[in-house]
């Protein structure tokens, strides 16, 4: 028979820990994904650079050095490569798939045909940084995730995506008009 103390515990528990309640324990990152000081050469101050086969994007920001962040990546037949240019960046940014993203996955992705607005369910997450190229949109970004399980994978559908406290840590240090590299 259940008691009203088990109740009332019971839900004082899921206030207290949503992620237990879920069934989601509390994810911890590989150390080697996390924010750090590694050497690097080779680009100018201000560049981002990604390394989508080894999953980490660096942000040069020191002579002989740069920020290293580890991220997801699109998937097989997804990712993108080039050179763009940070030209719009958004805090809580709204999302609608891409009319490909709607083609190729109908059943996940009809649904959300007139976009979703911006916060923690969103895909684009905490944070996104709109890259283009010659001017024009090319519909990648570097944003957060609401998934950090997938720090290290390529699952995405071609964008670059950081943990939302590492796409937070990069939006504050990477002005618009940032050169951005995917090897």
């Amino acid at each position: 028979m259940i008691k009203r103390r088990t109740v009332i515990f019971s839900g004082l528990a899921a206030i207290a820990s949503p992620s237990v309640v879920l069934g989601h324990a509390e994810y911890v990152p590989d150390p080697k994904y996390m924010p750090q000081r590694v050497p690097f050469t080779g680009y100018p101050l201000g560049s981002v650079v990604v390394d989508p086969e080894n999953f980490f994007l660096y942000l040069v920001d020191a002579g002989t050095s740069a920020r290293r962040y580890g991220v997801r990546v699109g998937r097989a037949g997804l990712a993108w490569k080039g050179e763009a240019h940070i030209e719009r960046k958004a805090e809580w940014p709204r999302w609608t798939p891409t009319s490909n993203m709607i083609r190729r996955e109908p059943e996940k992705y009809a649904k959300f045909a007139d976009g979703v607005p911006g916060g923690p369910d969103n895909p684009l997450g905490a944070r996104a940084l709109y890259l283009y190229r010659n001017g024009r949109d090319t519909y990648y970004r570097i944003h957060g995730t609401n998934q950090p399980w997938t720090i290290g994978k390529a699952v995405s559908n071609g964008c670059i995506g950081l943990t939302n406290e590492y796409v937070t840590d990069l939006y504050d240090r990477v002005p618009i008009g940032s050169t951005v590299i995917v090897l």
